[in-house]
Formats: structure tokens, sequence, C-alpha cells
């Protein structure tokens, strides 16, 4: 029987806030929410070139990571930034970009 490794916990999460941060869009949406207390789809969609329905897409993916939250008040929805996993992401992307030693200069891909 072969010998199956898992990853770590940190490891998945890391991976899930990575693929979120993955796009351009997303990367930009993350920047409006966080100098905002929160703010409507509305407000988003006139931050960005790209039609409504792919913003939408985009807050999706950015709400299944934990990266942001919605509220939804009447017929509109209020975003902002998940500040518990905001604050989790910049410890894991920390300890992983600070753990991960380079290479000796003679490497082999030098």
């Amino acid at each position: 029987m072969e010998n199956k490794k898992d990853y770590t916990d940190h490891q998945e999460r890391l991976a899930r806030f990575a693929k979120a941060l993955g796009h351009p869009a997303r990367v930009a949406i993350l920047g409006f929410l966080i100098k905002q207390t929160s703010c409507y789809f509305g407000d988003i969609n006139e931050e960005l070139p790209i039609a409504k329905a792919t913003v939408s897409q985009h807050l999706a993916e950015l709400k299944d990571a934990g990266l942001i939250q919605g509220t939804i008040e009447g017929p509109k929805v209020k975003y902002c930034i998940n500040r518990d996993n905001w604050m989790l992401a910049q410890m894991l992307f920390s300890e992983f970009f600070n753990s991960q030693h380079s290479s000796p200069v003679d490497s082999c891909c030098m």
C-alpha cells in the first residue's frame, strides 16, 4: 500500500489564500476593500473595468476563500474584509516567505 502524505492545515489555508489572490481583479478588490470599513457591490463594480457578472464571480472567490465577507441589506450586499482571516493570511504568507531559505549561491539554477 502506498504511503500517502497529507498537507498540513497551514499549507491548505495558504494555498487557498494564494489561489484567491491569483487574479489582478481580486487583488484590486482587496486593495479597495482594505481602505474601507465596508462598501456595497456597486461601489466595487465602479472601481473595476469589468462586467458586473465578472465582479460577482471574483467576489464569490474571495468570499469562498474567507478573505471577505458580505451581508445582505435589503436588495444590496455590503462587503468588507474578513479581519480574522486577513490577519491569518498575513501571518501564513509571512511565515512561508520568512521560513523559505534561498538556495546557496552555487546551486544548479545559477
